[in-house]
Order: C-alpha cells, then sequence, then structure tokens
C-alpha cells in the first residue's frame, strides 16, 4: 500500500514539457514563447528546491546586459505560490529573473502552470538538463531529490528522461565524493569523468588536488587511482594483505565496477586467492542512503 515506491513521474514530463514547449515564432512575435501575463517582478519568488545551486557572476552579467537591452526574450515558468494570493513561485527561470533584478526592471513575462510540488522538481530538473546548465552535482542531486522526495526509482528516471539507468547510477556515486572534491567539480576544475575515477580511491582529496595541479587526464586519473597506497614501511608478517587488496584481476575490478553502478554506492570485493571464498563490501555515506540500499537488496525497487 506504499504508494511512495509505485508511483510514477507525476503527468509524465514528455505531458509536462509539452506544457511548456515553444510556439511557433510568428504566433509570439519571434520570443519562442508566448506570455500569459505581466507580473511585477517582487511578486516572483525563487523555488527551494531549485536543483540548479551554481550561478556564476560572468553569465549573469551577460545575461543582465542583455535584458537591458532588449528584455527578457522568453517568459519565466512560474505556478501560483501555495498559501499565498498573488504570489508566483519559480518553476524554470531563476537565471532570467535573477538578471532582471539585476538590470532593474520592474515587470517579468510568465507562463503559468499549475504544477504540484513534483512537477515542479521534475520540470525544473528536465528543462536545466536540456539546456545543459546543471553541473554533475547538481544534476546527480536534483535526481536524489525525485527519488528520496518523491519515491521514484532510477528505472523511472531513466525511462523518463531518455537517459540510461548506468548514467544515473554513475551520476549519482558522484555524491559519494567528499565536499572538497565535489565542489572542484562544481567549480569545473574536475570533469564527471574525473570524478568518477576518484569514487574507489582511498584517497580522494588528495589525488583531486593533484589532477587538477597537475592538469591530469581521465586516463591518467584512473591509473592513478588504482595505484595501491605506498606499503614501503608495511611489516613482512602481512605480505598476503596487500596482495589481495592491491592486486586485483581485471574481472574482479570490472565487477566491482559493475555492482557500483547498479547500486549507486561503493562495492569493494575482497576474494581469498587460491579459494572460492571471500566478501563483499559496500559503502554507505549516510543512514538514508542506508535505507534506500536496504531498499535496493531487499527487493521493493
Amino acid at each position: 500500500m506504499d504508494k511512495k515506491k509505485t508511483r510514477g513521474l507525476g503527468r509524465g514530463l514528455s505531458a509536462l514539457m509539452a506544457d511548456v514547449q515553444e510556439q511557433p515564432a510568428a504566433a509570439t512575435g519571434g520570443s519562442g514563447r508566448r506570455p500569459d501575463m505581466m507580473v511585477p517582478i517582487e511578486n516572483v519568488v525563487p523555488n527551494p528546491d531549485q536543483p540548479r545551486r551554481t550561478f556564476t557572476e560572468g553569465q549573469l552579467d551577460e545575461l543582465t546586459a542583455s535584458i537591458r537591452e532588449k528584455g527578457v526574450i522568453q517568459p519565466l515558468i512560474v505556478r501560483p505560490k501555495p498559501g499565498v494570493e498573488g504570489k508566483f513561485e519559480i518553476v524554470a527561470g531563476e537565471r532570467r529573473w535573477r538578471a532582471s533584478q539585476r538590470a532593474q526592471l520592474h515587470e517579468l513575462p510568465v507562463i503559468v502552470r499549475d504544477f504540484n510540488d513534483t512537477e515542479v522538481l521534475e520540470v525544473a530538473i528536465v528543462e536545466n538538463i536540456q539546456r545543459a546548465d546543471l553541473n554533475p552535482i547538481e544534476e546527480a542531486a536534483g535526481f536524489r531529490q525525485l527519488m528520496d522526495k518523491f519515491g521514484h526509482t532510477q528505472e523511472k528516471l531513466a525511462q523518463a528522461l531518455g537517459k540510461s539507468r548506468s548514467h544515473i547510477a554513475n551520476l549519482m556515486r558522484l555524491l559519494q565524493l567528499p565536499d572538497e572534491v565535489r565542489e572542484l567539480l562544481q567549480e569545473g576544475k574536475l570533469s564527471a569523468g574525473h570524478a568518477r575515477a576518484l569514487i574507489t580511491s582511498d584517497e580522494p582529496v588528495t589525488l583531486a588536488k593533484k589532477v587538477v595541479a597537475e592538469g591530469l587526464s581521465v586516463r591518467a586519473t584512473e591509473a592513478l587511482a588504482k595505484k595501491p597506497k605506498a606499503t614501503a614501511a608495511a611489516p613482512k608478517t602481512t605480505r598476503s594483505a596487500p596482495k589481495s587488496l592491491g592486486e586485483k584481476d581485471a574481472d574482479t575490478k570490472a565487477l566491482e565496477a559493475d555492482l557500483s553502478a547498479a547500486l549507486g554506492y561503493k562495492v569493494t570485493i575482497e576474494h581469498v586467492p587460491g579459494q572460492d571464498t571471500g566478501k563483499i563490501t559496500i559503502n554507505y555515506p549516510s543512514l538514508d542512503a542506508l535505507d534506500d540500499l536496504c531498499q535496493i537488496l531487499g527487493g521493493a525497487r
């Protein structure tokens, strides 16, 4: 009876996006979309669950200059703010709203849609993804929001967003990285490929700084992350430990990567050399993640 675990993606992303698709330029005076109304800028407020958190000064400055010269060409998508009459909450277009404030506009063109909380988040994520406006961490956090807040599964997200499940799983694995590494990724100093290579490393922060400082390629980063930690001072009585931990064969490494992508969490396989036994370790970053993992392993997904 747990509807949270079985519900779909609102009305379906294709139906939602059909509400806000561009209309023919001839019908809109060349703007691409026809606004429903003009709204005082002080009556428009941002969405607290907006997946996009990073607004670079350079991009805002450029957009501000454009708005001063030509106005807001593309209307914002908004919904009536729940519980506050006369106010509107941004569904898509927060950067335009911020730039319009800088340009000291008094009114904004808006398209008003009656979206619920789920649909607001879905449209915000999809529009940003379509515009390639989200960095990998923001995109992954948006996916996590949809899963945690509304009970969506990776399979449902993949189907609705036109992405592969492995793409979503690999992106969400980036959320396991330490804050310092995620900041480098958000700032564009590391690519998603670099970051994925660091997930299985024991020293992701140290390696991330080395990658940035030396401008290493993704392939070089992968090789660096696979190197075992220095064992020069290791006592000779533990000769078997480095072998089992540091010298895994290609099949074991591939299986670790596949399981990590499937579960969305770091998986380590330790096989006892010469035997048919071993152990699998699954790392989770929080109790919420543990709950999510229990649902996956319990077949709830």
